[in-house]
């Protein structure tokens, strides 16, 4: 971490830099580079003592400036708000990863569900001429299977004869012209 500490007004003795490198471990833990850039200064206006802090780090900038009487306790106090800031962000990323990667499963899923909407048994079986009822009865012997296809001999087309639900009634889809 780059610390770089201006005094106005206020001289940056060797404790109160010691004291700010102590304190700035705090927020170096939140970060995975050493490219973290600490600007620190000190100040008095009127009867305080003012500590303002930046932090550069990522393309990320945060911000506290925090009066009082002790400078100690205005450098505490920036601190925690530059760390709650800090949390705040990391929070924020976070949220957004799991929500890309909440995304990216469900797109994922909606991809397997395509591959299984897929055909993927094809059956073949000679279609033969018959009545309605023929192919009726023949389905009727056939609990395995839901629909029969077959040549009606009264049309000369393609009939399907399905078992409706009830799996009592039957369903017959005959095709127009």
């Amino acid at each position: 971490m780059n610390i770089k500490i201006t005094g106005k007004e206020l001289k940056a003795t060797d404790a109160i830099k010691n004291y700010i490198d102590t304190k700035a471990e705090r927020i170096e833990k939140y970060f995975d580079t050493e490219d973290i850039n600490l600007f620190v200064t000190i100040k008095k206006e009127g009867g305080d003592q003012v500590a303002e802090m930046q932090i550069s780090v990522n393309g990320e900038s945060f911000r506290a400036v925090t009066a009082s009487n002790d400078l100690y306790a205005s450098i505490d106090k920036d601190i925690d708000i530059l760390e709650g800031q800090i949390r705040k962000m990391k929070t924020k990323k976070d949220k957004q990863n799991m929500t890309e990667s909440i995304r990216a499963k469900e797109a994922s899923r909606a991809e397997e569900h395509e591959i299984e909407d897929e055909i993927v048994k094809i059956m073949y079986y000679s279609i033969k001429p018959m009545g309605a009822e023929d192919a009726k009865l023949l389905l009727e012997e056939q609990p395995q299977n839901r629909f029969l296809t077959f040549v009606n001999i009264e049309t000369g087309k393609v009939n399907v004869i399905y078992k409706l639900k009830d799996n009592k009634n039957f369903g017959l889809i005959e095709p127009e012209a």
